[in-house]
């Protein structure tokens, strides 16, 4: 008797490119395409940012995300293939992560809460840069900050815009995140921090009124805050497959050697 699979019924989602389109065509001819809410596992076709919209859909449900490169962008991404799916999926390594909660306060004292799965990030709004006071765990560790902007950056989102503003590549299981200065004018050579992801990160805006700062969790922004509060929310857990040799922790690594 053949022993049932663990990924009987797969939910797949893609995005609106042609390429997208046609392997969700053939791939629900071929496998079915289940009612996510009814799924074993939701396979996304696209690129990462069809991934992080997929795991933002799907934060709270438990269930498995797989992606399939069909996109621009695909570190999140597995190989394209409509070969044996649920073989691929039993023997997909899993990764879990924790999404970042941010609390936003604008100035007019409205609150704004969002998760994000790479990163919270301020980024000045006008021309000047952007004047900002950096608390760790109640502590002030920075009592001004004159640049572009700041990131808090989760392992899995190190190696977006962390990466490329100068930021630390984090292994997926570090315990860590990432506080990476953009732009930094004052402290001239301040490069950012390493911390636990356990800590409480508060970062308040000076001169708000001359100085307007956004704030933004992966997509979604919160425009003139005064004060934002980031920790990691370790009451969600999200599980990502990966091929065995092409997984989230082994792509961070060859990130780190340059390839």
């Amino acid at each position: 008797m053949t022993k049932p699979s663990r990924y009987d019924r797969i939910a797949f989602v893609a995005s609106p490119s042609s390429d997208a389109e046609a392997a969700l065509h053939q791939l629900s001819t071929q496998y079915g395409n289940c009612d996510p809410s009814e799924a074993d596992v939701v396979v996304a076709l696209g690129g990462d940012g069809l991934m992080l919209q997929t795991l933002h859909q799907h934060m709270r449900s438990g269930k498995p995300i797989y992606g399939m490169h069909r996109g621009t962008v695909g570190f999140l991404m597995n190989e394209y293939s409509t070969h044996d799916l649920r073989t691929r999926l039993e023997a997909a390594h899993e990764s879990e992560i924790n999404p970042l909660l941010m609390r936003a306060t604008d100035t007019n004292d409205r609150v704004h809460l969002h998760h994000a799965i790479n990163e919270v990030y301020l980024f000045r709004q006008t021309s000047q840069a952007a004047r900002l006071r950096i608390l760790i765990d109640e502590r002030e560790r920075m009592p001004e900050l004159i640049a572009d902007g700041i990131i808090v950056a989760t392992p899995a989102g190190s190696t977006a815009y962390n990466l490329s503003a100068q930021g630390p590549i984090l292994p997926i299981n570090a315990a860590l995140l990432a506080l990476t200065p953009i732009s930094a004018f004052r402290p001239r050579r301040w490069r950012g921090a390493l911390l636990p992801n356990t800590a409480y990160v508060v970062i308040e805006v000076l001169e708000d009124d001359k100085r307007p700062v956004a704030a933004v969790a992966d997509h979604e922004e919160v425009r003139r805050v005064r004060r934002v509060e980031i920790l990691s929310d370790k009451t969600i857990s999200m599980r990502m497959l990966f091929d065995p040799g092409h997984s989230l922790e082994e792509r961070i690594l060859r990130e780190q050697f340059g390839y």
